[in-house]
């Protein structure tokens, strides 16, 4: 196996298991409160959204990974890949726990349709980070258009099946809009 990419699945594995801890310290719970984990939930206003490995919010994940290897490659373009992922990886973890604290799950309760959102569980925190080690190296050995394609697509199925992506769900955190919640939740 390449060395490069045994020391990226090391890094990304410490990274994980870092953010992990610091979410149980958080107060975070390891699995649904449901009792079982499932690789697959697809309801979205469910208090089971956020809790198993992946979800509706997984494509969004692959994307920041896309955009992370975009964003590392511009601004540090002589930088080992491995290098690269780390950054990433400091970002994406720093928002899984980010996104897990008060201020945030209370934002996204009050600003979104997210009415049934109590944070994410460890095990969703971990698949997202996982997601966007995905994203980082498919946008590391896919053409640019290809990326592009994919960050597209994904947008585009999320929009149209849920009412939500990443870049709603950015807008909604940042610049909440009563129209657009209102056509989020079906009005």
């Amino acid at each position: 196996m390449n060395r490069t990419f045994v020391n990226s699945l090391g890094i990304a594995a410490a990274a994980i298991a870092v953010t992990a801890v610091i979410l149980h310290l958080m107060g975070r719970i390891w699995i649904c409160k449901c009792g079982y984990v499932k690789l697959w939930h697809g309801v979205v206003v469910s208090s089971e959204n956020s809790q198993h490995l992946t979800d509706w919010y997984t494509p969004s994940h692959i994307i920041h990974g896309i955009l992370f290897y975009a964003l590392f490659t511009w601004l540090l373009p002589r930088a080992s890949i491995v290098t690269r992922l780390a950054l990433a990886l400091v970002v994406e973890c720093a928002w899984e726990i980010f996104e897990n604290t008060d201020l945030i799950i209370n934002r996204y309760r009050e600003a979104t349709i997210s009415l049934d959102y109590y944070g994410d569980s460890i095990i969703n925190s971990a698949a997202d980070v996982a997601a966007m080690v995905i994203g980082f190296f498919l946008a590391a050995r896919l053409p640019v258009w290809a990326s592009i394609a994919i960050i597209i697509v994904f947008e585009a199925v999320t929009t149209y099946l849920i009412r939500d992506g990443l870049a709603l769900n950015i807008l909604m955190l940042v610049w909440p809009l009563e129209a657009v919640k209102a056509w989020q939740g079906g009005g």
